[in-house]
């Protein structure tokens, strides 16, 4: 344990002095490392909400609307199949998670029931008396779309978000239909609600051909729905039911500028791009209608097949709306609408407090350990305090290159690091104490004290690392911040017990060789 090769210093060396350099941009003005390479230092913590204040929302997800959707849609399958097979109902419609209708010629039953079948395998057709049929959809499916519903738009919030250029918001999953946002440095809760809550759903499709645009019935025919115009107030469109093109073939929406007109360029995937040619293609002429959250916001005529995949949606728009529409484009629509069950902002100034707080705890922490350690164990305790400051630096550094959020609870796993990042010293020291005093000599000691001391810090800190490690895979946000710097310490603090303080003692033994230990 006395031996310390070249090369072995050197490595030493090299990451204490890395560790001192990556983290000194987390004491410098933010401009100060401008203009560096990336990989030079300047990458520092990111604050959480609780230090730097924010916005904090709980959402609920409308995992009904999810089902209802896809109701409507067995609706519409159900109609096109028997139309298509010539086969008469009437009572067409949806409720408790079934789709209902009954045959006008009960002889077509058997041939209802086979086509009804190939529709999808989920579907369960039943029939009853009069030739009346219930489709239904399978719980395990409506379950499936229900967490699925869930899951896309945590990821789809976090896409809109990131466009904002937010730093490290906190965006999960909390029980079954609720997602909580945690969005670091906003000031602005009512913008980022807007954001985050507007479906921005958009399908294509054709307008009905029986009446004029702007001139509906009072009551949609089968197969069409009633839309109001986003631009004009009042105006309504008889729109068809049939999804032409959906808005989640749209791979890319920008802004941009027509006629001196601020619009949105947007561009499909390839199924997109052959649904919308092969869409303008046989319909020319007629009018396609833009449909966002269901509101039509333009509705233009088909001159001429669209063959690139590519098109642009002109209307009344700024360019501040167009640059949000694009925004939302880009992130995807929300599979579902939500709501806002509670909302949170934390002032700039709360969280500066918790910050001097917070650094305040890590001083004086740090100086009781220091002390302790110089007035317990003398030079040695000294020696250890530098590695201790060696550790922090090293801590910080890792983080700042993790790009971590900081918050309370990370505070709180670093002041609990600082406290036992010298428990391995403690061991070692004392240990050496007890062979000193069985008669060995100052090198013995030493050596005796760290090969047997080892055994029992690896332990200690394995364990402490495993329930770390579990925190992180099953907390929360704050829990995952106290888990990442308590697993961060605990690596580094074994690294500078066994290797730095190591190499302070036995470069001093080395060339002081003492007659007695100044333990």
């Amino acid at each position: 344990m006395l031996q310390f090769p070249t090369w072995k210093k050197a490595l030493i060396g090299i990451i204490c002095a890395l560790g001192i350099i990556y983290a000194a941009p987390n004491f410098f003005p933010q401009n100060t490392f401008e203009g560096l390479p990336d990989f030079a230092p300047g990458k520092t913590l990111n604050l959480g909400l609780d230090l730097q204040g924010g916005v904090h929302l709980l959402l609920k997800v409308d995992t009904d609307a999810v089902v209802a959707e896809r109701l409507e849609s067995t609706v519409d399958s159900v109609r096109r199949t028997l139309r298509s097979e010539r086969i008469g109902y009437t009572g067409l419609g949806s409720s408790n998670n079934a789709v209902t209708f009954a045959l006008r010629d009960g002889s077509q039953a058997t041939q209802a029931a086979a086509q009804l079948s190939q529709i999808d395998t989920t579907l369960s057709v039943s029939q009853g008396e009069g030739g009346r049929f219930s489709v239904t959809l399978d719980e395990a499916t409506l379950e499936q779309a229900r967490n699925s519903a869930v899951e896309q738009s945590v990821e789809i919030i976090r896409r809109r978000i990131d466009e904002l250029g937010t730093t490290e918001p906190i965006i999960q999953r909390q029980g079954i239909d609720r997602i909580v946002v945690q969005a670091p440095g906003v000031d602005d809760p009512e913008a980022l609600k807007k954001i985050i809550g507007q479906t921005a759903k958009m399908t294509f499709h054709l307008l009905d051909e029986r009446v004029s645009p702007g001139q509906v019935p009072a009551t949609a025919p089968p197969g069409t729905q009633i839309l109001p115009s986003n631009e004009e107030e009042g105006i309504r469109y008889l729109v068809e039911r049939r999804v032409r093109v959906s808005g989640e073939r749209l791979v890319d929406a920008q802004p941009s500028f027509q006629d001196n007109q601020p619009v949105v360029s947007f561009r499909f995937d390839s199924l997109g791009a052959r649904q919308f040619g092969d869409t303008t293609t046989d319909h020319a002429g007629r009018y396609l209608a833009i449909v966002l959250d269901g509101e039509v916001i333009s509705a233009p005529v088909i001159r001429e097949p669209i063959i690139g995949g590519s098109g642009v949606i002109s209307g009344a728009f700024t360019v501040q709306a167009v640059n949000e529409l694009s925004l939302l484009l880009r992130a995807g629509a929300l599979p579902a609408p939500i709501s806002y069950l509670e909302e949170r902002t934390v002032g700039p100034g709360l969280g500066q407090d918790s910050v001097d707080a917070g650094k305040i705890a890590s001083i004086v922490g740090l100086i009781a350990v220091m002390v302790f350690m110089t007035l317990t164990y003398g030079r040695f305790g000294a020696m250890a305090d530098i590695a201790l400051i060696f550790n922090i630096g090293l801590i910080i550094a890792i983080l700042s290159g993790l790009q971590a959020t900081l918050t309370l609870p990370g505070i709180a796993g670093i002041v609990l690091t600082i406290g036992m990042a010298v428990d391995a010293n403690v061991l070692i020291f004392e240990r050496i104490r007890e062979e000193v005093a069985g008669g060995r000599s100052p090198m013995s000691a030493v050596d005796a004290g760290y090969k047997r001391a080892l055994t029992t810090i690896v332990d200690a800190n394995v364990t402490t690392l495993i329930a770390a490690v579990l925190l992180f895979a099953f907390g929360s946000g704050p829990i995952k911040g106290f888990a990442v710097t308590l697993s961060v310490g605990i690596v580094t603090s074994m690294f500078t017990a066994i290797m730095v303080t190591r190499f302070f003692v036995v470069s001093w033994l080395r060339s002081k060789r003492p007659d007695a230990l100044p333990i």
